[in-house]
């Protein structure tokens, strides 16, 4: 097998690349870019399970970053056990061909309890006073700890939230080196998100995020240079591409006022109870799963939906089959917003009553993708919060605004322009463009298992 070093870099398009990459620019003229077709959903954790497995969701079971688990009755998003993950994976099949063939996972999604010899993820600390330590999780466990000594504390804050930036990317960056130091797999998987952050706050616009570009750019150059100078072969990928949204559209919020979600109050703040209610929506970017607890109101959930300005395709189980996205996790009714829309998850009618986690950064209680969490209230409200707790008292990092009006740049859908679709750039012989989601798992395999004389170069 050969060595490969694959560089997910969320969030590329074509539009992207060009003065601000000054590296990626000059790389890619000398290298074959080809575009990858949006698969739906074009979110994190369901493109990468096509792309390691070269199966759609409706095989694989990942039909977004959440779902609702309609035994416990509870939304659940950012699952990490890559036993989600029903189908099987390209280092699984490698070790079949190549006992000798080895992976390091270095966090991309569903990274935990994998068959992977070497992997990364995020992972923090949650302690019984409520606070939240930044860590990670590695296989094997000594691995967290060497990389920890070597570089810092994985700088979790900077990975998500208002305070993201560019230290995560270059953490992971440089614990992928560090990793490949110490094991030499054949394989490694290495996600940079730092584009994730600025095109979904301020869209595409080229004077907003500059500096980002030029430095995700210096990072991308920095693995490629390693790589290569370990003679690898380099893929450089995107799971989708963000383009400007401006509309934000409120299912909960419909469904509620229609009697469909129910609520429970606790503490005067607003849950949502998604056992009890007759139907609510799972939102996740410009997808939204409905699920539909009482079927005889399915015909008042499609009525509603089909007025609702923004709405683009709904799909019922048949119309799912045609988008490979039928399993039995997706909502019995997917639905994807118009090219300027996007979906929330919020579900409260007086910003008095949202619930307490609503202005905090807490990926895993909201019963929906929250992209706001990257925007801050106040900073003078988050340097008194952490006053409190220097001072060694309870505090909760309630900082974050409810105005889903700030983000400008989405993803998810299939129809988006192509100047916006994920792309491939691949030193091989030409490929064939667009490729298909699946198709991505071919381009893997090819790359590692060619003989010499297909390499570039030969």
């Amino acid at each position: 097998m050969n060595k490969t070093a694959v560089i997910d870099v969320v969030g590329l398009s074509a539009s992207l690349i060009g003065d601000h990459m000054p590296f990626l620019k000059a790389y890619t003229s000398s290298r074959n870019l080809v575009t990858i077709e949006p698969m739906l959903p074009a979110v994190t954790t369901a493109v990468q399970s096509t792309y390691l497995t070269g199966k759609w969701p409706s095989e694989h079971g990942i039909v977004g970053n959440g779902w609702y688990d309609r035994e416990e009755c509870e939304v659940k998003f950012w699952k990490q056990s890559n036993k989600w993950v029903l189908a099987e994976k390209i280092w699984e099949k490698a070790k079949r061909e190549d006992p000798s063939f080895s992976c390091a996972q270095m966090f991309w999604w569903y990274n935990m309890y994998s068959s992977a010899d070497y992997s990364v993820t995020p992972r923090p600390n949650y302690l019984a006073d409520g606070r939240k330590i930044p860590d990670c999780y590695s296989h094997p466990a000594g691995l967290r700890d060497y990389l920890q000594e070597k570089l810092g504390q994985f700088p979790l804050f900077h990975f998500w939230g208002p305070g993201a930036d560019i230290r995560s990317t270059r953490w992971i960056a440089d614990a992928s080196i560090l990793t490949d130091q110490q094991y030499d797999p054949t394989l490694s998987l290495i996600y940079l998100p730092h584009l994730d952050y600025c095109l979904q706050k301020y869209g595409p616009d080229l004077s907003r995020i500059s500096a980002e570009l030029q430095a995700v750019d210096q990072v991308i150059k920095d693995l490629v240079q390693y790589y290569e100078g370990r003679k690898a072969e380099v893929i450089i990928l995107s799971e989708y591409g963000i383009a400007p949204v401006s509309r934000p559209i409120h299912l909960n919020r419909l469904f509620r006022e229609q009697g469909l979600l129910q609520i429970r109050v606790e503490r005067g703040l607003e849950l949502l109870d998604a056992g009890a209610s007759r139907a609510f929506a799972v939102a996740d970017h410009q997808v939204a799963h409905v699920y539909i607890n009482d079927p005889s109101c399915t015909g008042e959930v499609l009525s509603l939906l089909e007025k609702v300005k923004g709405v683009d395709l709904i799909m019922d189980r048949e119309a799912q089959a045609a988008h490979h996205i039928d399993h039995q996790r997706a909502g019995d009714l997917v639905v994807t917003a118009d090219r300027d829309s996007w979906f929330t998850y919020y579900f409260w009618l007086d910003d008095a009553k949202a619930p307490d986690y609503a202005r905090c950064v807490d990926i895993h209680k909201k019963p929906g993708y929250d992209p706001v969490e990257m925007f801050m209230s106040s900073k003078w409200r988050a340097a008194y919060k952490l006053l409190r707790k220097k001072a060694g008292f309870r505090y909760v990092m309630d900082v974050i605004p409810l105005d889903a009006t700030l983000i400008k740049g989405s993803h998810g859908i299939t129809g988006t322009d192509t100047s916006f679709h994920p792309v491939l750039i691949s030193g091989r012989r030409p490929l064939q463009s667009p490729l298909q989601a699946i198709d991505v798992f071919d381009v893997l395999w090819q790359t590692l298992s060619a003989p010499a004389h297909d390499k570039p170069g030969t």
